[in-house]
Parts: structure tokens; sequence; C-alpha cells
């Protein structure tokens, strides 16, 4: 299959782009380098199979371009990070809207298979209920959480409209090997590892009993591959959770790398775990049912929390270690 990966230079995108190669595809890679970089490319550009092209999603003309030789698409690009959107709701909204828009419009337009697209837990918004089903979701805390919603209703409305195959998935807490530890909006895990590993402490938001429903990159992988090649029509024009079913606080998530790293480096479990304010934007609790995804997509995780934080810890010390 000729599969276009946009965010390629990003850390799911990037992991999707090696696993799709490695399958025997040929991958197409898009990325303007915003929170992607380049040395995610470095292997995946001597692959035969794979080609780049620098560009970004809020240009119609890219879209379409990109689009023209391709079967499916995985639709990663994206801005990411609550903080950030709170912080520049403009650009959030100009990228994952507008942008996912001309990539829905380059994907009719190119007769794609099937559009397959990150969607997001954030949608979830205010409501309180857990574990969350697809189907019962509260009013966003964050633009950012609005602009996910929105690509959502805009899959659903190319669906029904102009027949264009669409499947999302609320993607929770992804971690794993890849993940940028540097820069204002890195998500926790592997901003956590960076601190620990240069010696110094991590601060928590808020006293550490929020939890998330963390999940490794691998089963994120699987999910993008089953909603990419499944042929059961009740599956095609719907959203899943994407995680494992299980939750974690943030302070256990602290104390569990804290140890982990430690068997590399005895002096990390001296290092103190600093607890500071509440985050605006931020739900307390987040948990997925994964009931659906198991029935419509015999989806399996393969790795719990346990097991994707070793493989993380152990990827994390051997590329980021001085």
């Amino acid at each position: 299959m000729k599969i276009l990966i946009t965010g390629a230079a990003g850390f799911i995108g990037a992991n999707l782009c090696e696993y799709m190669l490695k399958k025997g595809h040929i991958v197409i890679g898009l990325d303007n380098f915003a929170t992607g970089h380049a040395y995610n490319l470095n292997d995946l550009n001597k692959h035969p199979n794979f080609s780049f092209m620098e560009g970004d999603i809020r240009s119609l003309e890219t879209c379409l371009k990109v689009t023209q030789n391709a079967d499916y698409v995985l639709h990663q690009a994206a801005l990411g990070s609550v903080p950030r959107s709170l912080k520049d709701p403009i650009t959030s909204n100009e990228v994952n809207v507008n942008g996912f828009l001309n990539m829905l419009e380059a994907s009719k337009q190119n007769q794609i298979k099937r559009f397959v697209y990150a969607a997001s837990s954030s949608t979830y918004g205010d409501s309180k209920a857990l574990p969350k089903v697809e189907e019962n979701i509260g009013k966003p805390l964050s633009p950012y959480a609005i602009t996910k919603y929105v690509n959502e209703l805009y899959a659903e409305i190319y669906s029904n409209t102009y027949g264009l195959e669409t499947i999302g998935l609320r993607y929770f807490n992804v971690f794993g090997r890849k993940q940028d530890p540097n820069g204002a909006y890195a998500a926790v895990i592997p901003k956590f590892v960076g601190l620990f590993l240069k010696g110094d402490s991590p601060v928590i938001n808020g006293d550490g009993t929020f939890s998330r429903d963390f999940t490794y990159i691998d089963n994120v992988i699987q999910m993008n591959e089953l909603a990419m090649s499944t042929s059961n029509l009740e599956a095609i024009n719907q959203v899943y959770n994407t995680a494992v079913g299980d939750r974690i606080s943030i302070g256990e998530i602290a104390e569990f790398i804290r140890e982990g790293l430690s068997e590399f480096d005895p002096r990390i479990r001296q290092i103190e775990i600093i607890k500071g304010p509440n985050r605006a934007g931020d739900i307390p609790h987040s948990q997925a049912s994964i009931k659906k995804a198991k029935n419509l997509l015999n989806y399996k995780p393969t790795h719990n929390f346990s097991k994707g934080l070793k493989e993380s810890l152990t990827w994390y010390y051997n590329n980021l270690k001085q």
C-alpha cells in the first residue's frame, strides 16, 4: 500500500513510518517541522520505499500534492498541548481545524481509500464519567479540545456527504521511544525522564493525584494499522478510544520513573519530586473504555503501563544519557 503519514517527523508519525516500512508498504511523509524533528527522519530517509515532502497542512495546494499518489492517509499532523492552545488559540485552530479540513478535502479529491486521523481524549472535556465511552462526551475545557472535536464533526460530514471512509482514534496520553523530552510543551513522561537524567527535580502539577490512561506507542501503532486495514463495514466511519483501559496517577508515575532510572544510575533515587500548582485546562482523571475497539477492530493491547515504561526508560537512557 502507499500510505501518506502526516506529522512524519513527530513522535507518533516517525514510529508509524518506521513500522509501515518494516511491513513492506510504500510510505510518504509530510511535516513542516513546527514540532517534529529532522533527526527522526535520518533512518527513514535511507529506506528505498520512503519519500518525504516538507510542507504545511495549512496549504490546500500542499495537501492536494502529497495525497495525489497515496492509497491511505494516517493523519497525525497537529499542534498538540492544552497549554499551547490556551496561550495561542489562533494558531492551534489554523493548524488543527483549517489544516485538518484541507487534508479531508484533498483526500476526497484524490480518492483516498481511507482517512485515519488522530483524535484526542481531550474531547471528553468536563465529563466526569469513568471509564470514558466514545458516545458520551462533555463540554471541552480548552481551545485544543475544541479543535479535536471539530475534527470528528468534519470527518463525519465527509463520510456521510462525500463517502470518504474515515476512522478517528482518540489518543489517551501516548508515550514511548522518540518522544521529545525538551521544549515548553513536552509530555509529562519524557519531561520527567529528561529532568531525572540531568539530576534535576521534576515538578508535578497539583498534588499528584490526577490520573491518566497512559498508552504505549506500540498500542497506538496497532490501532492505526487495524483502522487502516479493517474490512468490517461496521467499524468504518467511527471514532475509537486508543488506550489500555487503565489509569495511573501523575505522582505514581514520577516515582516509577525515578525507581526505573535508578536501575541505570543509583544517584537518581535521591532526587526529590516537587509538587506545584494545578495547570489550567487539566481534567482530574481520565480512563478509557476500549470495548468498542476490541469488538469492532479486534484490538488487543500488547503493552500495559509497566511494560511500556520499562521499554521507554531503556530507550531514553541509551539515547539521552550524557
